[in-house]
């Protein structure tokens, strides 16, 4: 897992995460590229992101889901 100090950055376009809440709790994902997706906090757009390659992210939402984190 890697990370980048400012997202607005990355030349991606940023969508939402289905499961955001109303309340700006939204969690924002962008492709990088075939290997890699980024996350960002929607209320700090020029704030950092994680850059995770598929499988992690695969991990991360799985273990959301199961509550495991």
């Amino acid at each position: 897992m890697n990370h980048i100090a400012d997202a607005s950055t990355l030349p991606v376009t940023w969508w939402k995460s289905s499961a955001s809440g109303a309340q700006s709790d939204c969690v924002e994902f962008g492709i990088v590229n075939v290997a890699t997706v980024a996350v960002r906090d929607s209320k700090a757009p020029t704030g950092p992101a994680l850059l995770l390659d598929r499988a992690s992210l695969a991990g991360l939402v799985d273990g959301i889901k199961s509550g495991a984190l």
